[in-house]
């Protein structure tokens, strides 16, 4: 068997553990080696087709597919499951550390977590709001709409379901059409590329993340190598905006389509209507309510 020489990580929702059945593997490798870096997709490819060819594996491979966008990725199916594999990008692991940060200080019995997978699995399942590729939300944009409800009620939750609950009850009220989503409070879209927020409680109430701690994550987490730096860039916005807490001119909303704006937000108002019914339902008409 051919080896490069590269070191392999994988990243996203499988290593942080909120992955759903449905969801895909992210893997990426990095090597310093700069002849590499231009021939690692067809290597990979190529190395992948003859196992799809091959039928005495022990891991079926099929349906290999190198999408040459601004990040190169292999995507394949191994045992039916979805893996992307991409080259040297540190992105995606910068994200999974400042996440895990984020749950250590939540802690709870990795209550931030447990509300990721049941908020994901309501919008992917329940609301088919849920996926980048089709035009959707992009599961990191799905966290950090998470982590604001944990930032701006200050981690007050009983458990997931109450999480769950205030997140459809305030992003179906939040102004998505004046305002891009920021830890630091709502952003105004009209004084863009000023990124000054406004106060993200109007009750000047406490939150749970301090400017000492985004700043230390976002130095930490935020800076990119030479070759996938975009800092010179400016936000870009959008139908719906949410600003990536460690690399302020990422737009993490920018992959939902105009018509899937108006779904989205139709589908944060029903789901908190319906929960908000569900939830001040007498225990004896419960079985009812939900039939």
């Amino acid at each position: 068997m051919n080896c490069l020489s590269c070191q392999v990580f994988t990243f996203g929702s499988v290593p942080l553990k909120t992955y759903l059945p449905d969801g895909d593997i992210d893997v990426t490798a990095f090597s310093n080696s700069e002849e590499l870096k231009e021939i690692w997709a067809n290597l990979v490819r190529d190395a992948l087709e003859r196992e799809e060819k091959s039928e005495n594996d022990e891991f079926h491979v099929k349906e290999v597919q190198y999408i040459q966008a601004e990040v190169k990725i292999i995507k394949c199916l191994v045992e039916n499951i979805v893996v992307d594999i991409s080259f040297n990008q540190v992105g995606g692991l910068c994200t999974l550390c400042f996440l895990e940060d984020i749950d250590n200080l939540i802690s709870r019995n990795h209550l931030f977590k447990r509300s990721i997978i049941l908020i994901k699995a309501w919008c992917f399942y329940e609301s088919r709001i849920l996926g980048a590729h089709h035009g959707l939300i992009s599961t990191y944009a799905l966290e950090t709409l998470v982590l604001y409800i944990f930032h701006i009620f200050n981690n007050s939750f009983t458990g997931p379901l109450e999480v769950l609950y205030r997140f459809l009850e305030f992003f179906s009220n939040f102004d998505w059409e004046k305002f891009c989503l920021s830890l630091w409070g709502p952003v105004p879209i009209s004084s863009l590329p000023d990124m000054t927020a406004e106060p993200p409680r109007k009750d000047s109430g406490e939150c749970l993340l301090n400017k000492s701690f985004l700043d230390t994550c976002s130095s930490a987490y935020g800076v990119m190598p030479h070759t996938q730096d975009n800092q010179g860039q400016p936000f870009v916005s959008k139908q719906f905006n949410v600003i990536d807490p460690l690399r302020t001119n990422n737009n993490l909303g920018r992959s939902v389509s105009k018509g899937n704006y108006f779904r989205i937000r139709n589908a944060f108002a029903y789901g908190a209507k319906r929960l908000g019914k569900l939830l001040e339902c007498p225990k004896e008409d419960l079985i009812a309510e939900l039939d």
